[in-house]
């Protein structure tokens, strides 16, 4: 194997938990708890448990096993062979392509719902949420074609975001709760039915992230201290918001009346009439949007060092082994993953809009999200950490059959099944088919 171009190492302890924090914290998935109900409090704690806090060792313990960048792709070709490792890099590459143009739209949807009555009709504009999503997306992604000396603000600005909507939302609903009580009467057993258990799937999604802090393995400074710490205290933060933030929202509004669109957006124009403070709805529009922002730079940073990896390794086209002679970043691959995203992003406006049609999207994500993971603890397994791959594989065997479940939106089952392995085929399928060593 070719050894890779030598990158900056320029992420510090403070740097690589803001950069971890937003990889693992997306603020999207928070009003969809609400709405599930108490219930999910104790799904985000037992997410943790089973399955963060083993993520966050096994990727520790593959780090130093495997140091350098390229992460799961360095730990699934030494431990299962260059097709596994190419398999495994191409369905979680693909699966972050399913991401970014449903969460652009989210952050750029939700943001104008903040601001006020005389904005929300723009997110029901086509042309806003196309220019505006792609605005972020290429924003995120330019500030870190120039290094991650100026791209890793990015990711800070979106880290420290997400700390102040915390600081400022849950004291708000607490002072609402201590004059009126609550909403929603707490229950901490999850409700069972359709709708909940699809939900399981996105709880242990939103709890993944970590992982791709080892993909910055070649520019982490003392990466073998710095990353243990860093992931259990962004680990423990993940828990801490999500929590508290679910919590917030249905002291606020009972969970009927959330949106799992925007929930944040009706809690803070309640917030906001209950307390008497106009400012705050903008101020959470503003914080919405800055973590989306830190997001989408910092998942599209680390992804990218994905295809540089395979790119040396002559896996992928030369251009994707390259760096930027003044940057020193990959370039190529950046505006890659910035293009095919952009491409799915115009492609989701075509056709049906409805629920279903969504629905089938998000659980395409969280399948292509979680399929890698089987090799993830597989290289754990390997590495010593069995108990910790063992919790793993327990969790994303959960998530994968419970992505399958269709919603009660969902009126024509087989066809959305038929969506789903027809899509998880496809992913599969491409990378056999772009797999060189096939030809």
């Amino acid at each position: 194997m070719q050894h890779a171009p030598e990158l900056k190492r320029e992420l510090g302890l403070g740097d690589l938990t803001l950069f971890a924090i937003t990889c693992i914290v997306g603020v999207r998935w928070v009003p969809a708890a609400a709405h599930a109900g108490p219930g999910s409090l104790l799904l985000w704690l037992l997410a943790a448990v089973l399955f963060t806090a083993p993520l966050a060792v096994s990727v520790a313990a593959l780090c130093a096993k495997y140091p350098g960048t390229g992460g799961l792709y360095l730990w699934t070709r030494g431990d299962f062979g260059p097709w596994h490792g190419f398999l495994c890099f191409w369905i979680y590459w693909m699966g972050i392509a399913f991401w970014f143009p449903s969460a652009a739209m989210f952050y750029m949807s939700v943001g104008v719902y903040t601001l006020g009555p005389s904005y929300a009709h723009l997110a029901d504009n086509r042309a806003y949420l196309i220019v505006a999503s792609l605005a972020a997306v290429w924003i995120a992604l330019g500030t870190n074609l120039a290094g991650m000396k100026i791209g890793k603000w990015t990711e800070n600005a979106g880290g420290a975001a997400t700390w102040l909507l915390a600081a400022v939302f849950i004291p708000a609903a607490l002072l609402i709760f201590h004059r009126r009580g609550s909403a929603t009467p707490i229950r901490l057993l999850p409700e069972w039915n359709w709708d909940t258990v699809n939900f399981y799937s996105t709880i242990a999604y939103a709890m993944t992230g970590i992982e791709m802090a080892g993909l910055m393995g070649g520019e982490i400074r003392d990466p073998l201290r710095t990353l243990p710490r860093a992931g259990g205290i962004a680990s423990a933060f993940a828990t801490l918001f999500y929590c508290g933030l679910t919590l917030a929202l249905i002291l606020l509004l009972p969970p009927a009346r959330i949106s799992e669109m925007n929930g944040f957006a009706q809690a803070a124009a309640a917030a906001s009439s209950t307390l008497g403070i106009w400012w705050f709805a903008p101020l959470t529009a503003s914080l919405v949007f800055l973590t989306g922002l830190g997001q989408f730079g910092g998942l599209g940073a680390s992804v990218s060092r994905l295809p540089f990896a395979v790119g040396v390794d002559h896996l992928l086209p030369a251009a994707f082994g390259k760096i930027h002679p003044r940057w020193r970043t990959p370039y190529v691959s950046i505006l890659a993953l910035g293009g095919v995203s952009s491409l799915m992003l115009l492609a989701i406006q075509l056709g049906d809009t409805a629920r279903a049609a969504y629905q089938a999207m998000v659980s395409l994500m969280v399948i292509a999200g979680f399929l890698p993971f089987i090799y993830i603890f597989g290289s754990a397994w390997k590495a010593g950490c069995r108990l910790s791959a063992m919790c793993g594989w327990s969790v994303t065997a959960l998530a994968l059959v419970c992505s399958a479940a269709p919603t009660a939106e969902v009126h024509h089952v087989w066809l959305f099944e038929a969506k789903l392995a027809a899509g998880t085929a496809a992913v599969i399928g491409s990378a056999w088919l772009v797999y060189p060593g096939q030809k």
